[in-house]
């Protein structure tokens, strides 16, 4: 029995000792601020990402992965802005296809032209 609050004695002290350690820092300093776990977002806001911002955009992680908002956040705007670039190159390659129509078409009509008014010339001559 003896034994028994020596051992209960011995445990309250070091508990008390630990508790009072952690409790006064150990050195006597404050503790320094912690450092804040979320991303400083490195994507430009005032123009679209480009390829070295999508390189150098590192995700910030959580203790079971990634922060699911941020990175949601991330991949859907990577997708709005893919979607206005593909709905852009549409746009111009369409533009682009429609000039080399009318560009095509008006080079026919100039030699579809010549030849109606030479047929014209020899029909004047006919005439005269």
């Amino acid at each position: 029995m003896v034994v028994f609050w020596f051992l209960l004695i011995a445990l309250v002290v070091v508990v008390a000792a630990v508790a009072l350690f952690v409790a006064g820092g150990g050195s006597g300093a404050a503790l320094p601020e912690a450092a804040g776990d979320r991303t400083v977002w490195p994507l430009p806001a005032d123009r679209p990402m480009g390829r070295a911002d999508v390189d150098t955009l590192r995700l910030p992680v959580a203790l079971r992965g990634y922060r699911m908002a941020e990175t949601d956040e991330a991949l859907d705007r990577l997708g709005a802005e893919l979607a206005e670039r593909d709905a852009r190159i549409a746009e111009l390659e369409a533009a682009l296809a429609g000039a080399q129509a009318a560009a095509m078409g008006s080079g026919g009509v100039r030699a579809g032209k010549a030849g109606s008014s030479g047929d014209g010339e020899d029909k004047g001559e006919e005439k005269a």
